[in-house]
């Protein structure tokens, strides 16, 4: 990605927090509804008593708690120059007495004017607040006819509702109509901008001497005075020039040539104006004169921009429509999530937003000291006020959890790990909704830094889960390939100790320093379940290292592995329950205040319970049952005789494994035992030959009118067919003796294979008619039409085609028995 690219891409997403910061103000007020702010908090009467008297204690033991949170609350205002303690207690006390007078008052005019006054006393108190904003607050709250409506909720939701929506649409916009927006956006602010500085400057010539005579006279002295007004109009004449420049630039209206280069003179006109002996009322509307021109033009803009603008939402409407219609709606979230590059835009504003806290934090006007963790807190605090806030924290936490994975990653030396690039993701997700479920935005600022904490646990312990699923693969990948390379291994080995005792320095420090609750509980299920997996891991890991310094077949291999993995399972099936029981703890009894938390939480245990228990035991289930069957299948087949296996001298054809010991199918095929039973959890048909191995019914019930012919060869004893080893190099090749021998056998078996070998008899090579022989059986057989001996109907195409490579690859040269059918 070149330089130009990225920073365009970071202009774009520059452009895009602007929306997100007017949600986040729309967000702050509350939509404009008339909504407690701390649910949580005490009563008046409490708060007056905890705050006037610390000492004091209430009765009850909630009262005593609401005491402590208070005064905690207090000393944080304290330290952060928010205000002394007497502050504090004069300004609550006299927000908590507004609120009591103004229940007994029935007039809202007055309501509004005492909380409004009430507000900019405390914010300015706590030193908050500017002045001059104060000054603002309390001429609007005198103000009668805005009070009249800004007191009408409906009308505040309306409002609050309308600038929510225009800030999402300009957000979703495309850069090109974003561009245009903030372009006029700019030449409207840089209207208002001019009024204003033309405005000031006239009020520094009002009781100046006259500009013009000093000029006609050359009064160096008084022009040059550095604290005179020539010297203090020099600023603003220079910013008014630069802004009308600007503004012929980015404005949308109609560019007539002699109106742009007049721009500049027009912005700056008033100041040159009033350098005249004019008559102080004309010189009052100058400001107002020279700024027709510019509110003119963007006006004409607005009137031509308005079908423009409703033409461009009726096409993105068509655009979403059609693209959902053609790809479907999650298509349509993520193509847009990617265009609008949510994520990054997210965390610039949360960012934003914690530099704009610690600026106010550094420049606040205090005696104390400012100290680096309550800092902290303050601003992590702040940082998750709101829900945009939050979601921009999440994107935060989705990147440090992505570049964690990552570092992970590099040392376990690994780069193609699907597990990493999703753990950023689920990371964010699984934190958002902790979010959602624990209440955190409607919580006082002391008790939301505690559920935050209590929430960064989980975030911890489901990370330790991710890190299990990357190191897990590697290590099973270590074993199985016998990889030599001593540092990949203590690398992955590391990695499982560090998630082994992680966990348990984290439950030592939680249980050393809380009492047992819901949460703990939570954490300590999530944390033991991290220690579990781990073991199984390694469990399993060291059962292939030994696997592979055997030398012969370790048959019991899959039994153990069978052990540990259930036990593993069967653990995290009982913390499933254990969990599922105490969400449903936490919702019947500490839900209650947070209705949308409790749904939320309703929602994600039902989709615990369906995926997490009832599909794993189902699962289980089906795993213990197939391997059940399976079992009673393979004690059903006879077992070979040292004798059987000499005389077979081949490999199994599953595992191409030497064979010390074997099961016999119908269709005279041999497999080891293990592996046989493996395949027999996918199919029950035989790997080779496509054959049924396991029969409810006996033949001559199925078949009473079956042929006598095909009864009296099915009663044939089993005949050992050597392979042909030319295609393996490893194993020892056959004699030309043996070779004949094999295709005497073929012929013996079969009439049509009989002509097959007779006809290849006369070739030169042995081997040749053997190979001549075997294709000839194996095309027949496949090529034929396939009837089971019970009647079925063949294997599907997927289940062939599985079987047809598993033969194929296995390089053995069996000769199949043919059915009186086939032949």
């Amino acid at each position: 990605m070149s330089m130009r690219t990225q920073v365009l891409g970071f202009v774009d997403v520059m452009m895009r927090v602007p929306p997100i910061m007017v949600i986040d103000e729309i967000l702050k007020i509350g939509m404009g509804l008339p909504t407690r702010l701390y649910p949580d908090k005490v009563s008046p009467t409490d708060a007056v008593t905890t705050t006037t008297t610390t000492t004091t204690t209430t009765p009850g033991t909630g009262h005593m708690e609401a005491s402590t949170n208070t005064d905690t609350f207090s000393t944080i205002k304290a330290f952060f120059g928010m205000g002394s303690e007497e502050t504090t207690s004069s300004a609550a006390a006299a927000a908590v007495s507004a609120v009591t007078s103004s229940m007994s008052n029935s007039s809202s005019q007055e309501i509004l004017e005492k909380t409004i006054e009430n507000a900019s006393k405390s914010a300015h108190a706590n030193g908050l607040l500017s002045n001059n904003f104060n000054t603002l607050i309390d001429e609007l709250a005198h103000d009668g006819m805005l009070s009249d409506i800004l007191s009408i909720t409906t009308i505040k939701f309306v409002i609050c509702l309308l600038g929510f929506f225009s800030a999402a649409c300009i957000f979703m916009l495309w850069t090109r109509h974003l561009v245009m927006v903030y372009m006029f956006l700019t030449s409207l602010g840089l209207s208002f901008l001019s009024y204003w500085s033309n405005v000031s400057a006239l009020a520094l010539m009002e009781n100046s001497p006259c500009i013009l005579q000093d000029l006609m006279s050359m009064n160096t002295t008084r022009l040059l005075d550095s604290g005179g007004v020539v010297m203090s109009l020099a600023p603003h004449i220079i910013a008014q020039w630069f802004m009308g420049m600007l503004f012929a630039y980015i404005h949308l209206g109609p560019r007539l040539a002699i109106v742009q280069k007049m721009m500049p003179i027009i912005f700056t006109s008033p100041i040159l104006i009033a350098m005249l002996p004019l008559p102080p009322y004309i010189v009052e509307k100058l400001p107002v004169v020279a700024g027709i021109t510019p509110i003119l033009l963007t006006k004409i803009t607005l009137v031509q921009s308005a079908m423009e603008a409703s033409r461009t939402v009726y096409n993105g409407y068509q655009y979403a429509m059609n693209f959902v219609s053609n790809f479907g709606l999650s298509a349509l979230i993520e193509n847009e999530w990617q265009r609008l590059n949510v994520p990054n835009v997210l965390r610039l504003f949360w960012t934003i937003r914690i530099m704009q806290g610690t600026y106010a934090l550094v420049t606040a006007e205090t005696d104390v000291p400012l100290e680096l963790f309550p800092a902290i807190e303050k601003l992590l605090v702040d940082g998750c006020e709101t829900l945009t806030a939050v979601l921009g924290m999440t994107g935060v936490i989705s990147m440090v959890c992505h570049y964690i994975g990552r570092g992970f990653q590099w040392y376990l030396l690994t780069y193609d790990n699907d597990e990493e690039k999703s753990l950023g993701t689920v990371s964010a997700v699984l934190f958002y909704i902790l979010a959602l479920q624990t209440g955190l935005t409607s919580l006082s600022p002391d008790k939301r830094f505690v559920r935050l904490c209590r929430n960064m646990c989980l975030l911890v312990t489901a990370l330790l889960h991710f890190l299990h699923n990357i190191v897990s693969p590697i290590l099973m990948s270590l074993s199985a390939a016998r990889n030599p390379s001593r540092k990949r291994h203590v690398r992955a080995l590391s990695v499982c100790a560090f998630l082994i005792f992680m966990p348990v320095g984290l439950l030592y420090y939680l249980w050393a320093h809380h009492s047992p609750s819901t949460w703990l509980l939570a954490v300590t299920a999530f944390s033991v379940e991290v220690i579990v997996k781990v073991l199984v891991s390694l469990a399993t890991y060291t059962l292939f290292l030994l696997d592979a310094r055997r030398q012969f077949f370790w048959e019991k291999l899959d039994d153990y592995l069978y052990y540990v993995r259930a036990f593993g399972n069967s653990v995290e099936f009982c913390f499933g329950i254990l969990l599922f029981i105490n969400g449903a703890w936490i919702l019947v009894f500490e839900s209650a205040q947070n209705a949308t938390g409790g749904a939320i939480r309703a929602i994600m245990m039902c989709i615990h319970a369906y995926f997490n228990i009832w599909c794993e035991a189902r699962a289980g289930w089906s795993v213990f049952m197939k391997r059940r069957s399976a079992v009673h299948k393979i004690s059903a087949l006879p077992e070979a005789t040292p004798a059987q296996l000499q005389a077979f001298d081949d490999v199994c054809a599953i595992c191409y494994q030497e064979m010390y010991s074997a099961k016999i199918t119908r269709c005279r095929h041999f497999f080891h035992g293990v592996c046989l039973r493996k395949w027999l959890y996918v199919q029950d048909r035989c790997p080779l030959c496509h054959e049924i191995m396991m029969y409810t019914d006996k033949p001559e019930d199925s078949a009473p009118d079956a042929d006598p012919a095909a009864a009296a060869q099915a009663e044939q004893p089993i005949r050992i067919y050597p392979r042909d080893d030319a295609n393996n190099g490893g194993a020892t090749r056959r004699t030309p003796d043996r070779v004949a021998e094999a295709a005497a056998d073929v012929a013996a078996t079969s009439s049509s294979n009989a002509a097959t070998a007779a006809t290849a008899a006369h070739s030169d090579n042995a081997s040749e008619a053997a190979a001549s022989a075997t294709v000839t059986a194996s095309s027949s057989s496949s090529s034929g039409s396939y009837m089971s001996a019970s009647g079925q109907a063949p294997p599907s195409t997927a289940t062939s085609a599985a079987a047809v490579a598993t033969a194929a690859a296995s390089n053995t040269t069996h000769i199949f028995r043919l059915s009186q059918e086939q032949q």
